[in-house]
């Protein structure tokens, strides 16, 4: 009964016109948004807790002021849906999948399980790093900067958004290796590419740091080292994973040989 509402998987190698391609797209879509609602439901009835949690970073002395009469609301149906859609982020990264699953090999399904669990865990990693690491030293700098000259003041909306995307942003990004690992599995990268391209890559992830939420050059500094590791970790992952690929490819040339 359920397999009834489920979207039809398509096989490796099977053709399949542009229309039933949208279909498909259409439909994991629409299984993303139905995981996300219940979620966002759950995560609103804790609205509470969890912008709590966000305000653990700032200092005592700071308190958050809100300056319209639907602020409160709108700020924390806002905080409830980021955090919807980063504990719903396994069953997005799994649709994702299902939906390019046919353009690889049969047998390399057996480790998407490992790899879904993987980018959970970098994800979490991501985050906790932002909150304990970044986003302390960050308030502390831009909650404090020219003190003297201004009556600073914090607005809730502004101050959860900031907190929510950055925690957001950091888990995505130590998603790198995952992304890069896909990137080489599907050929469009080699190991040899990305090493001959590291001063490339260093200043692309050096604009990415600069791009999220924080904008001090403390945090600025922080979040460019650990991306500069996870591109050397994706680096030694592609090796690893390139030969073991590679022996898997020559199987299956012989197998096709012999037969």
């Amino acid at each position: 009964m359920v397999r009834r509402w489920l979207p039809r998987r398509l096989l490796h190698g099977e053709e399949a016109t542009l229309v039933e391609h949208l279909d498909e797209l259409r439909s994991r879509l629409i299984i993303a948004l139905v995981a996300i609602v219940p979620i966002f439901l759950l995560t609103f009835a804790f609205h509470e807790r969890i912008m709590s949690w966000l305000t653990g970073p700032l200092s005592d002395d700071k308190k958050l002021v809100t300056l319209g009469v639907t602020e409160p609301f709108t700020t924390s149906v806002k905080v409830s849906l980021i955090a919807a859609l980063a504990i719903a982020l396994p069953i997005i990264l799994w649709q994702a999948w299902a939906f390019l699953a046919p353009a690889v090999q049969p047998h390399f399904e057996r480790v998407v399980l490992v790899f879904v669990v993987l980018a959970s865990g970098l994800f979490v990693t991501g985050v906790l790093f932002m909150y304990y690491v970044v986003l302390p030293r960050a308030l502390d700098f831009l909650t404090s900067y020219d003190a003297e000259l201004y009556d600073i003041q914090i607005r809730a909306s502004y101050y959860y958004t900031f907190a929510a995307m950055t925690l957001l942003a950091g888990g995505l990004a130590f998603l790198m290796p995952i992304f890069v690992l896909a990137l080489v599995r599907l050929r469009v990268l080699t190991s040899d590419r990305l090493r001959q391209n590291r001063r490339i890559a260093f200043v692309v992830l050096l604009v990415f740091a600069i791009l999220l939420p924080t904008v001090d050059p403390v945090s600025l500094a922080l979040e460019v080292v650990p991306l500069v590791l996870l591109f050397e970790l994706s680096i030694w992952m592609s090796v690893l994973m390139e030969r073991r690929w590679d022996r898997g490819w020559d199987e299956e040339f012989a197998e096709a040989d012999l037969s």
